[in-house]
C-alpha cells in the first residue's frame, strides 16, 4: 500500500482497534516506523496512526493528545516533560476551563497524534463527527483545543502542518448537498457559514470566510488549504462519499479531509490534490508533495536535512545510519510487546559480516583511522571491540604471542556471536542427521595439555609471515570445521587480552579441504532428493514383478494412489467363493500408499468384502432364502387350491 502511496509520511484516520489488536504487520514494517494514538476505553472506536519513512525522515519528537495530559512512556504527562523534552504549544488551565469538556477524556479517544520534525510539527487528527446531535459541545471543545494548540505552536516560532479528517467543510463548494440542506433548514449563506464549528474553522484559515468581528486570539489565520490553493475553482473535489446512498460513482460527496500548513510553507508546496480513484474507503487519500529545497530561516536548505535529527543529513547526504534507539519513546516498535521482536526478512536476512584485508606482512593504517586518530599502540583495545580487523599482525610490540601458557580471557557476548557462530560444531548436511555422531571429547588430550602443544607449535613456527594457499577459481575463503579439521585449530597472533583470528590461518582453505566440502554438498544433494521421491512400487509376492499404480477419482482413501498386483493369466476361472477370498487375501497383504502419509491399510476394501459375505451367510439362514421361499410357496399353493376348487 505505501509504494502505491509513494509517500514518505502517512497519516491515517478511524483505524477503530485497540493497542492489543496491534499484530506485527502493522508495527514491524521494514524501512517504516510507526506511532499510534488508540483510545483508552472505548472498543473499534477513533485512532489515527501515523507511518515515517526510515530512510528519509525521522521525528525528534512524539505524542499523543492536543491537551498534554496523558501519560508519557515515562509516566509523566507530556505537558510536565522538561522543555526539550516536550513539543509544547499545550493550552494554559484558563484556556482548558472555556473548553467545557473534561480535558482527560478529550485526549483519551486517540483523535490526535503529533510528531515534531526539525521542519515542522505535524498534527494527524481525527476530528469528533456531527452525526446524531448529541455531542455537539466534544466537538465544539475538541476544534477549540486545536485551533488553541496550532495558535500557540506558530506564535512560538514552530511551523505546523494539519492533516486528517477534520468532519467540517469550509463552504458550500465543498459539499455536494450544500445548497439543498441550506433550502430545507431554510438557512441563508451567512448563516451556514457562522455555524460555531465551521466558524472556528474559516477563522483558522488564511482567506476562510467569516461574517461579522472575528474572536478573541483568531483576529487572523494562520493555516493554509493546500488542496484548495492548488485548485481554487475546482468543483467536486470532494474526499468523503456516503456509503448507504452508494454516491461514489455519481461524485456526491463532501470535502472534509485536509492538509494545511503555516504561512510560511506556501512556497515549500509543489503540488497538492486528492486521490479519488484510490478506492478501499469512504474517504479518499488527500496528499501534498513538498520541493526538494525549501526556505528555512532565511536561507534555502535540502528538504531532508530538516527532517531527521541534527547530523543524520547533511547537503541530502545521510551521515548517520537510522537507528532504533534514537526514535522517540513514543514509536510503535518501541513498545513492550515488540520492542524485543523482529520482522520475518529481517529473521532470515544475512548477518553483516566485517570485511577482510589482505594479509600482507606489513601494512600502514588506512586513511580512516588515520583520521580518526588511530594508532599502532592502541590497536590491542581496538581489536576488543566487535569490528575485526585482519591488519593486527605480529609486527606490532604490543600484540606479541607470550611464549607462557597464559590463561584464557573471557570473551564477551558481541565476540562469541561474530566469531565462533562459524566454527560451531552443529549439523552440517542431512547425512549428519542420521549418521551417529563421533565420540570426540574422549579422545581429546586435556585443556592443559592442548594448550601447552599449541605453545610449542607456536614456537616452532617460522616467524616469516607464510602467504596464505591459492584457492580455487570462483572461490571464497571461509572458516568452517572442516577447513579446521584438516589445517588444524586457528593460529592466534593477537595478544592474550584478544580473541581475533588470524586471516592466513583462519581463512585458508586447501585443495583437499575444497574436494571435501564438494563432496559433502553432493551428498547432502542426494539424500534430499532420495528423501523427496516419489515411493517405488513394491514386488508382487506371486510374481516377483512391480506392482501397478493406479489412480481413481473417487473421495477418501480409495482416492488416493493404490498398488495391486497383476491379475493371474490363463488356466480355469475360480469360483466366485475362492475368487472372492483370493481377492480378499491379496487386499488385505497390499494396502495403499497415500501420496504424502505413507503406507495406509486397505480396511475399507476389507470391511466391504466382509459385509458381504456376512450378508450372504445371513441371508441362508433367514426364511428369505431361495429354497425356504419354494416350499413356502408350494405350501400356500396346497392349501388354496381346495378352496378355489370348492
Amino acid at each position: 500500500m505505501f509504494d502505491i502511496l509513494g509517500s514518505d509520511v502517512v497519516v491515517m484516520q478511524e483505524l477503530k482497534i485497540q493497542r492489543k489488536d496491534l499484530r506485527d504487520d502493522m508495527v514491524l514494517l521494514d524501512g517504516w516506523d510507526c506511532y499510534f494514538s488508540l483510545p483508552k476505553h472505548k472498543k473499534g472506536y477513533s485512532g489515527v496512526g501515523m507511518y515515517t519513512r526510515n530512510a528519509t525522515c525521522s521525528p525528534i519528537r512524539a505524542e499523543e493528545g492536543l491537551l498534554g495530559v496523558l501519560p508519557s512512556p515515562t509516566g509523566v504527562p507530556y505537558r510536565d516533560l522538561p522543555e526539550g523534552e516536550s513539543i509544547g504549544g499545550y493550552p494554559n488551565a484558563f484556556q482548558i476551563a472555556e473548553l467545557g469538556v473534561d480535558p482527560d477524556a478529550l485526549d483519551a479517544e486517540g483523535r490526535c497524534l503529533v510528531l515534531e520534525f526539525p521542519a515542522f510539527v505535524l498534527f494527524g487528527v481525527y476530528s469528533p463527527a456531527n452525526s446524531n446531535g448529541l455531542r455537539d459541545d466534544f466537538r465544539y471543545g475538541f476544534i477549540c483545543a486545536l485551533d488553541c494548540r496550532i495558535r500557540s505552536l506558530i506564535r512560538g516560532g514552530k511551523r505546523v502542518v494539519l492533516v486528517g479528517d477534520l468532519n467540517v467543510s469550509r463552504d458550500e463548494l465543498d459539499g455536494a448537498n450544500c445548497l439543498e440542506d441550506m433550502r430545507k433548514a431554510g438557512l441563508t449563506h451567512e448563516e451556514y457559514l457562522s455555524k460555531p464549528n465551521r466558524r472556528i474553522f474559516n477563522q483558522l484559515l488564511i482567506g476562510g470566510e467569516v461574517f461579522g468581528p472575528r474572536d478573541e486570539g483568531r483576529e487572523q489565520g494562520v493555516l493554509w488549504d493546500t488542496t484548495r490553493g492548488m485548485h481554487p475553482e475546482r468543483k467536486g473535489m470532494y474526499t468523503h462519499w456516503e456509503t448507504k446512498i452508494n454516491a461514489r460513482p455519481g461524485n456526491f460527496g463532501s470535502r472534509i479531509d485536509f492538509v494545511l500548513v503555516s504561512e510560511s510553507m506556501q512556497s515549500w508546496v509543489k503540488d497538492a490534490n486528492t486521490q479519488d480513484g484510490l478506492l478501499g474507503s469512504d474517504h479518499c487519500p488527500v496528499y501534498v508533495d513538498f520541493h526538494e529545497m525549501v526556505q528555512s530561516h532565511g536561507k534555502e536548505v535540502k528538504l531532508l536535512d530538516v527532517m531527521s535529527g541534527s547530523g543524520v543529513f547533511e547537503n541530502g547526504v545521510r551521515q548517520k545510519e537510522w537507528k532504533l534507539t534514537d526514535v522517540p519513546a513514543f514509536s510503535g516498535k518501541r513498545l513492550t510487546e515488540f520492542d524485543k521482536r523482529r520482522s520475518i526478512k529481517s529473521m532470515f536476512a544475512a548477518p553483516t559480516l566485517p570485511k577482510l584485508a589482505s594479509t600482507a606482512p606489513e601494512r600502514s593504517p588506512s586513511p580512516m583511522k588515520q583520521e580518526l586518530g588511530t594508532t599502532p599502540e592502541n590497536e590491542s583495545s581496538k581489536a576488543k571491540s566487535d569490528v575485526f580487523e585482519s591488519n593486527v599482525s605480529a609486527n606490532s610490540p604490543a600484540l606479541k604471542r607470550k611464549a607462557s601458557v597464559s590463561e584464557k580471557p573471557k570473551p564477551s557476548k558481541r565476540q562469541k556471536s561474530e566469531t565462533t557462530a562459524s566454527v560451531s560444531k552443529g549439523q552440517q548436511s542431512l547425512k549428519g542427521f542420521f549418521t551417529r555422531g563421533k565420540a570426540t571429547t574422549m579422545d581429546s588430550p586435556p585443556n592443559g595439555v592442548k594448550e601447552a602443544q599449541q605453545s610449542a607449535a607456536m614456537q616452532e613456527r617460522p616467524t616469516t609471515p607464510v602467504p596464505p594457499t591459492p584457492l580455487p577459481a570462483g572461490m571464497t575463503a571461509t572458516n568452517d570445521v572442516e577447513t579446521y579439521a584438516a589445517d588444524g585449530p586457528p593460529s592466534v597472533t593477537a595478544s592474550p587480552g584478544s580473541q581475533a583470528h588470524s586471516p592466513a590461518s583462519a581463512f585458508t582453505a586447501s585443495p583437499t579441504s575444497f574436494s571435501a566440502r564438494v563432496a559433502a554438498v553432493e551428498q547432502s544433494q542426494k539424500s534430499w532428493s532420495n528423501l523427496f521421491a516419489r515411493p517405488i512400487a513394491p514386488l508382487c509376492e506371486g510374481h516377483t514383478e512391480p506392482c501397478k499404480t493406479m489412480r481413481t477419482k473417487k473421495k477418501g482413501l480409495l482416492g488416493q494412489v493404490a498398488q495391486r498386483k497383476k491379475a493371474q493369466s490363463g488356466g480355469v476361472r475360480p469360483s466366485s467363493g475362492a475368487r472372492i477370498g483370493r481377492e480378499r487375501e491379496a487386499r488385505r497383504g497390499l494396502g495403499m500408499v497415500g501420496e504424502r502419509s505413507g503406507v495406509v491399510r486397505n480396511t475399507y476394501l476389507d470391511g466391504m468384502m466382509a459385509q458381504r459375505i456376512k450378508m450372504e451367510r445371513k441371508l441362508e439362514s433367514s426364511w428369505l432364502s431361495p429354497s425356504k421361499q419354494h416350499s413356502f410357496f408350494a405350501l400356500l399353493a396346497a392349501l388354496l387350491v381346495p378352496l378355489w376348487l370348492g
